[in-house]
């Protein structure tokens, strides 16, 4: 039934049995959105949105969720994935035609924009807009080389230094732990605040030894553990 309202809408779309094989044909053949369950055999949907999240050029393909599962705890978990929408069942149809066109329109000139930008002496944006994962994943498509300066609302600084698109250092300001990994997988929880990018020369050792893939993968299933815990606490 999404399947026919959308193709009525001019969309092309292609369904998939269950996660595995939704993964299976989005690397394939990437598309410029994915509507997934969470309930789904094999693979379910977070699982799906953390495996193709952990993907360089799946990065920031926009998602949304459309779920029987409407808690906040499961809105929250999902977006915290990296969802750009959650839509709960049951839904109205027209509701999901105006979210996807929303997503889409959205998503496509956030992409292009911070593209744009990337390639200008600096960049500046809100991180309620382009989060973490979404940044380190177009500055290592395009291979960049700078300092990434993150602000949440409360005043803490982190910064994030990134040699030829791979984060090679981050910490916090004034805080000596964490560090490195341990630091962007705790910025990684920052939803709100503000980025700046400028490009310059970084020397030293790479002290995360670590592709953006793998951060951003263990950083999403940390995220998703520590969702679940506080769920059932």
């Amino acid at each position: 039934m999404v399947s026919t309202v959308l193709e009525k809408r001019g969309y092309t779309v292609e369904t998939a049995t269950d996660g595995e094989d939704a993964l299976a044909r989005a690397i394939a053949n990437t598309p410029d959105l994915v509507i997934t369950d969470v309930m789904m055999p094999r693979m379910d949907g977070w699982s799906l949105v953390r495996a193709l999240r952990s993907r360089p050029e799946m990065g920031v393909l926009p998602v949304i969720f459309l779920t029987a599962l409407s808690s906040d705890d499961d809105r929250i978990r999902g977006f915290r994935l990296g969802a750009d929408d959650y839509v709960p069942k049951p839904f109205r149809f027209e509701e999901l035609d105006l979210r996807v066109a929303r997503v889409l329109r959205r998503t496509q000139g956030m992409v292009q924009e911070t593209r744009d930008q990337l390639g200008q002496p600096g960049l500046q944006g809100d991180l309620g807009q382009v989060g973490l994962s979404a940044l380190l994943t177009l500055i290592e498509l395009e291979r960049k080389t700078g300092m990434l300066t993150l602000r949440d609302p409360t005043g803490r600084v982190a910064q994030v230094l990134v040699r030829n698109g791979r984060v090679v250092h981050a910490r916090l300001e004034d805080t000596p732990a964490p560090v490195d990994v341990e630091c962007i997988y705790y910025l990684l929880s920052w939803s709100q605040g503000t980025f700046e990018f400028l490009m310059c020369d970084v020397e030293g050792p790479d002290r995360v030894q670590t592709s953006t893939m793998h951060l951003l993968m263990e950083g999403a299933r940390l995220l998703d553990e520590a969702s679940r815990e506080a769920a059932t606490s």
